[in-house]
């Protein structure tokens, strides 16, 4: 390629890229547009053109050794000459070709030269694709300084390693905040970093700013003219804009280039001679401020910016036009990602076949990732289209299981991942849209990863060749089917990860954690990890003996369950160890209950048991038969022989060997082994891989990387600094609590919990990702604008596989760390917290105390595990339990068991099976700090603040997401507020207003 540039720029001859992404309808009207003569090739693209251009292969001509140099160094260029062709979009249909003189782009080097933006003791790194006229500077610009030029490796434009001792210029995409936190987060601190701005009449860049990424991090400007250019803000009556008032920026000096191609009606339209120089006009509309630094505000027309490819929304218009059956047609721009299209039409074209229509005649970053199909465009009193009454691209979310044929799967491939779909969501749906979000019907962040696991089971891949962040990014059936096909194209494997046929070993990461938190941080008179679930026999009865055989099958098959733990003294470190305590495990028989009172003090008292386990031994598992003394009554031949109606079934676990996602294998587990008389045998499941397993295999992961990235997240945070929260305590000198909770439950209704999953669903955001933005937004506040926020959040950490069917402890807790801006929208923060989730995923497998071990801190006092968060999702599975005819029902808890593992944990749970009230928080404080009145208050706020931002009642004073600042958010109860007004202005029902007229 770079040869080839060379070559026909010291031949004399015009250069015009061509893109081998485009299709071949489109390469033939550039080539005509261009009246070109002659088009270089290689191996892979000799086939894009026709047979009546001449076309020759570089390849060829690079193995031609005698060919005469001498000739070349007798070419004289003139300046005037065109050096270059560079095509943009075009509103008319036709893409146009911007003409670059030889002496525009010598001029436009010298000045870069000038800043000293790079010279000839620069490396420069070649990253832009050949449809970007940056390409052109970073390839003849380097060459003609002198400097060193880089062609990346396939990929190597995110290999930070790679890059990080670079200079790093950013053209192409408006310099944005989330940029500057990305250059940090890579640790690229340590580069110049130059924010240029210009189109491509202007010769590639016009205006410069050398930007600090540890100063400017609220509003990266676009800054001054390069040297030998000019730049005037003219408002609309063609008129100099004072400062601070939005005009459009028109650009003069040595960079204009010399017009399109064949288009002298739109040369004269783009260019303004104003004292007897020329100007473009670009069309983009700044501010200057006081300091002379221009402010980037926008278009003042239909053209746009998306992923740095300048777009006229007329061409894509145009082409969608040239369809018979579409009478009228609008692309918009939507959520700064995607392009979606507006069509009118009268037949019954379906979206596939616009999409179709568009790859054969336009280049892949303007075909519209949606499209629309109305049977009227709507209308302003003008007659002109009303683009603000266009519907939401999601507006079809009511009806995304609807039978609409237009949107019917197309393919084999596809019709497989919607298989998959309905087998993650327990859906017998035949038509999930090809285009809906998985958020949108049903899922949420577990069941997305059991999603991505079944991926890689069924397509065979790992984690490293595919990762799971860009089927979050693209979240629907056809974006999936793009990505899996890679695997399928480039024929990626996964290494599977094998029994090692051991009994004892290390204790994995999480183990080490639950076990060191139960020692370190808590007294040992209360547990504070013992899951119980409690299930009361509402018909039929249950054996025993078939029981008990079914218990042995489950503890024989899930080794975790018998497996001991011990510390080593000598030098600290924890050791799991496989015992046979199932061949001897027994059920307990010997409580018995008269009422509903004596049942939950029963359920109490076991919760916090701190005797209930001894994990030395591996007695990790826990099962007992609650008698109903009724029952007991009427059954005193068989008591023991038969569980009967109102008997309860409490089945418990150590933390440290099960976690929520161990619970469904579990208790299918348990069906089938008592359905089937199953019996254990030693030689039950010896190829399988155990929990044991795993715990070795994590130890083996190279997680250089991920200790880099944590090192990163928590840079220069206060690590011992408390949140300022409204406690009434203090914590005891001695870092030890009690795990006394007090607890808050807030239930939303169905109107307001809809409204919450559809914002989740528009804005591409898991349940999970929008409840901690609002976890965020409400601590700011509460903090009274602490903006330098961590809280510990839950990870289910089955990140293979082969994990999905291993019961166990996974569940790694992680800081999420993120500095807020007051100025920000609410939307604003959701899409930081998007991507903040999103970094983390990849790293979520880096234990927390290697975390802590990194920053020289211990588990004891470390501020951020203090404030948790979770979002927990009801199985839409039903709640009972049937075992052989008798059915099992889970035991409601009238009072709050829960211990206070932190000090203030907040958890959403959504559950879909309930008729109203599925969107609910548990706000759970402990009782060594706040007082219960406290943790009631703080849960109103919270709701006021939920209300704000989702409520549809007209009475809640409801913020604006886009646009509102989140220090905008009002945690003062309207009943406060009532109060207070009343005060003011003595309107206290126990006060006598008094007067006299004078």
């Amino acid at each position: 390629m770079v040869i080839g540039i060379m070559a026909i720029e010291m031949a004399g001859g015009v250069y015009c890229p061509l893109s081998p992404r485009d299709p071949q309808h489109r390469l033939h009207t550039l080539t005509q547009q261009t009246q070109s003569r002659l088009v270089l090739v290689h191996y892979l693209t000799t086939m894009k053109f026709d047979h009546g251009l001449v076309s020759l292969n570089i390849d060829s001509i690079l193995n031609i050794n005698d060919i005469e140099k001498k000739s070349l160094s007798s070419l004289i260029v003139n300046g005037e000459e065109i050096s270059y062709i560079i095509f943009t979009s075009g509103s008319t249909g036709t893409p146009k070709a911007v003409q670059v003189r030889h002496k525009n782009f010598i001029d436009c080097v010298h000045s870069l030269i000038y800043i000293n933006s790079f010279n000839k003791d620069d490396t420069i790194v070649q990253m832009t694709r050949c449809s970007f006229d940056i390409h052109v500077q970073e390839i003849l610009g380097t060459l003609l300084v002198g400097g060193t030029l880089i062609m990346l490796h396939p990929g190597g434009t995110i290999d930070f390693d790679y890059l990080s001792d670079c200079s790093f210029i950013v053209v192409g995409e408006p310099f944005s905040v989330s940029l500057i936190d990305l250059i940090v987060k890579i640790d690229l601190t340590n580069c110049i970093v130059w924010n240029l701005y210009g189109p491509a009449e202007a010769t590639i860049d016009c205006t410069v700013r050398h930007v600090d990424v540890r100063i400017d991090i609220q509003n990266i400007r676009i800054g001054t003219p390069l040297s030998n250019y000019r730049s005037i803000i003219m408002n609309q009556y063609l008129q100099p804009s004072t400062t601070t008032e939005e005009g459009e920026l028109f650009v003069g000096g040595v960079g204009v280039f010399a017009g399109y191609l064949g288009r002298d009606d739109l040369t004269a339209k783009a260019l303004l001679e104003i004292d007897g120089q020329l100007f473009y006009r670009t069309g983009d509309l700044v501010t200057i401020d006081n300091n002379g630094l221009l402010h980037y505000q926008g278009r003042k027309d239909h053209q746009i910016k998306l992923h740095g490819q300048r777009i006229e929304l007329g061409e894509i218009e145009r082409c969608l036009l040239s369809i018979t059956s579409i009478s009228a047609c609008v692309v918009m721009k939507w959520n700064d990602d995607y392009l979606v299209a507006y069509v009118q039409s009268s037949s019954h074209m379906n979206e596939e076949e616009l999409r179709q229509h568009c790859r054969s005649h336009l280049p892949p970053h303007m075909i519209p990732s949606i499209f629309v199909i109305l049977d009227k465009l709507p209308l302003n009193q003008n007659g002109k289209v009303d683009r603000k009454q266009l519907p939401s691209p999601e507006f079809s979310l009511s009806t995304l299981l609807s039978s609409d044929e237009s949107d019917a799967l197309l393919n084999q491939f596809e019709e497989r991942i919607h298989t998959i779909w309905c087998q993650v969501l327990h859906c017998n749906e035949n038509h999930i849209s090809r285009t809906t979000s998985f958020f949108s019907v049903g899922g949420h962040s577990l069941l997305f990863i059991e999603l991505y696991h079944h991926y890689q089971s069924v397509f065979n891949f790992d984690a490293h060749s595919l990762s799971i962040a860009p089927f979050l990014q693209q979240p629907t059936i056809f974006q999936h089917s793009q990505l899996l096909q890679t695997v399928i194209v480039n024929e990626i494997k996964a290494t599977q990860w094998q029994t090692l046929y051991i009994n004892q070993s290390m204790a994995s990461f999480s183990q080490e954690r639950i076990f060191l938190d139960e020692q370190i941080r808590f007294s040992s008179d209360i547990a504070i990890y013992n899951e119980l679930f409690t299930l009361e026999v509402v018909q039929g009865s249950l054996s025993s003996d078939r029981l008990l055989q079914a218990f042995r099958y489950v503890l024989n098959k899930h080794k975790i369950l018998r497996t001991s733990l011990m510390l080593n003294n000598d030098n600290s470190s924890l050791t799991q160890c496989i015992t046979d305590i199932h061949k001897t495990f027994t059920i307990t028989m010997n409580q018995t209950f008269g009422n509903e009172n004596e049942l939950q003090d029963i359920i109490y008292r076991t919760t916090i048991n701190p005797n209930l386990f001894d994990l030395s031994t591996g007695h990790a598992f826990h099962a007992e038969i609650l008698k109903h003394q009724i029952s007991l009554n009427e059954n005193e031949n068989n008591s023991n022989e038969f569980i009967t109606n109102s008997d309860v079934l409490l089945i418990a676990f150590h933390h440290a060997a099960f976690d929520r996602a161990s619970r469904s294998i579990f208790f299918n587990d348990l069906c089938l082994a008592y359905n089937t008389s199953a019996t254990s045998t030693e030689d039950d499941d010896d190829e399988s891989l155990q929990y044991i397993d795993y715990s070795v295999h994590e130890r083996l992961i190279d997680m250089t990387t991920s200790r880099q990235f944590w090192y990163l997240q928590l840079e220069e945070y206060n690590l011992k600094a408390r949140l300022s929260l409204p406690s009434d305590r203090h914590r005891l000198s001695n870092d030890h609590r009690s795990s006394s909770a007090c607890v808050t439950q807030i239930s939303f209704e169905n109107e307001i919990s809809q409204s919450f999953l559809d914002y989740a669903s528009i804005h591409h955001v898991t349940p999970f990702q929008l409840g901690l933005g609002i976890l965020y937004a409400f601590l700011f506040k509460l903090s009274h604008g602490e903006n330098d926020l961590c809280v510990s959040c839950l990870n289910a950490n089955r990140y293979r596989t082969e994990l999905q069917n291993i019961m166990g402890m996974f569940v790694s807790t992680l800081p999420y760390r993120i500095q807020i801006d007051p100025r920000w929208s609410f939307d604003d923060l959701v899409k930081y917290v998007r991507e903040k989730c999103l970094s983390i995923l990849e790293h979520s497998h880096y234990p927390l105390q290697h975390i802590l071990a990194n920053i020289h801190i211990n588990q004891s006092n470390i501020s951020f595990l203090e404030t948790m968060f979770d979002f927990i999702t009801i199985s839409s599975q039903s709640d009972e339990l049937s075992l052989d005819g008798a059915s099992l029902k889970q035991v409601s808890l009238e009072r709050s068991f829960e211990v206070a593992k932190f000090e203030f944990m907040l958890t959403f749970i959504y559950n879909p099976i309930l008729e109203n009230k599925r969107l609910s928080f548990h706000l759970t404080c402990s009782h060594d700090l706040f007082d219960e009145i406290t943790v009631t208050n703080i849960g109103r706020r919270l709701e006021y603040c939920f209300q704000q931002l989702f409520s549809p009642n007209e009475t809640i004073n409801r913020i604006d997401t886009c646009f509102t600042s989140v220090s905008k958010i009002n945690l003062i109860l309207p009943e406060e507020s009532q109060e207070m007004e009343d005060i003011i202005f003595c309107r206290q029902l126990h006060i006598v207003n008094e007067g006299m007229f004078i």
